[in-house]
């Protein structure tokens, strides 16, 4: 699909337009016949920042995604096991009532995969039912009766926080490194003329070298000029059996905007306790070793957090638009200790929580 941004015009922005006023998003009636103007991009950027996606008000296949899976509500389709799977907002309900009632259907992803089939037929078999991992009028008939409380901590949750209480260590540990952007998405590109996609393939190559030293097992999900797209990188973590996740970018923004942030998948009813636990000792290295800004951790919804099956983060040390951090990441000696920082918050986080 094409980038739709602001002065596009067409089909698929009326399309886009529609799906957000009938969300609850307000536009002005001089542009919904199809012009993506200032109203419409201030209901794309609000609609993202509700999602967990990146709020850079333009309509990419990530925001184009979240749109037409948050059209689905509970019951509204028969789910079940298929390729390419079911997404949507009525699957993460599913999996919010089934891991509520002890079932568990993994990560509240939306996504319904191998776990939240297991988890469909474990409850159709439980309740009498043929457990055919359809997910019909039956099915949700019996899942509205049990009324399973909707606030309970799923069995994800639980499994996730505890393994981070048991005692483990980077040797030998799977980290994917994923550098942000490449190919024809090169990303954004810095007051000094740096491209992102440049600059953040430098960081994971370092990142590799530190970590391979401390004895992990690296990995390049992107190791030249390629741009494969979000979900095949999450793939690759997937196929490679990483330990975790890490995806490098760079902030973009206001010339003096600056500092380090790092984001780990969550929504407004659920988090990955081990992401964000990953995502808060990288952060912690950065800013201390470093001397960066705190940008703080937040949770997102991205591809690359969401479809991962370990935990998984985005670090962003820097912002590229602003000038001066454009000028350290030319540093050869700054690229190293951004690498030294995200491999020792790496190696913290293999160490076991304090339970207390």
């Amino acid at each position: 699909m094409r980038i739709i941004r602001p002065g596009s015009r067409g089909e698929d922005v009326r399309d886009v337009q529609q799906r957000i006023v009938a969300l609850g998003g307000t536009i002005e009636p001089n542009e919904l016949e199809g012009l993506y103007g200032q109203s419409t991009e201030a209901a794309v950027r609000a609609f993202q920042q509700k999602r967990g996606l990146l709020a850079d008000g333009m309509v990419g296949p990530e925001t184009w995604g979240a749109l037409v899976e948050s059209g689905y509500e509970f019951g509204d389709r028969t789910l079940y096991l298929r390729i390419p799977y079911f997404r949507g907002d009525d699957v993460r309900a599913l999996q919010r009532r089934l891991n509520a009632l002890g079932f568990d259907t993994g990560r509240e992803d939306g996504i319904f995969g191998p776990q939240c089939d297991q988890a469909v037929r474990d409850f159709q078999k439980n309740v009498g039912r043929e457990a055919d991992g359809i997910v019909g009028p039956e099915t949700y008939q019996a899942l509205a009766r049990l009324r399973p409380p909707l606030d309970a901590t799923g069995r994800a949750h639980v499994r996730e926080a505890a393994s981070l209480r048991e005692d483990s260590t980077i040797q030998g540990a799977v980290v994917a490194i994923d550098a942000g952007h490449g190919g024809k998405e090169p990303g954004t590109e810095g007051p000094g003329g740096l491209v992102e996609a440049e600059a953040t393939l430098e960081i994971a190559q370092a990142a590799l070298v530190e970590l391979a030293r401390r004895g992990a097992k690296p990995t390049l999900l992107r190791a030249g000029r390629e741009d494969p797209a979000a979900g095949e990188r999450a793939k690759a973590a997937n196929d490679r059996r990483a330990d975790i996740c890490i995806s490098i970018h760079l902030n973009d923004g206001d010339p003096t905007a600056e500092g380090a942030a790092c984001m780990y998948f969550g929504t407004d009813e659920s988090v990955s306790p081990a992401g964000q636990r990953l995502a808060e000792t990288i952060q912690e290295e950065l800013t201390s070793r470093l001397g960066l800004r705190d940008g703080r951790t937040h949770a997102m919804t991205i591809a690359i957090l969401r479809e991962t099956r370990m935990p998984a983060v985005q670090v962003e040390p820097c912002f590229i638009t602003n000038p001066r951090e454009e000028e350290l990441l030319r540093e050869p000696a700054f690229v190293k200790d951004v690498a030294i920082a995200i491999a020792s918050g790496v190696e913290r986080y293999f160490l076991p929580e304090n339970p207390g």
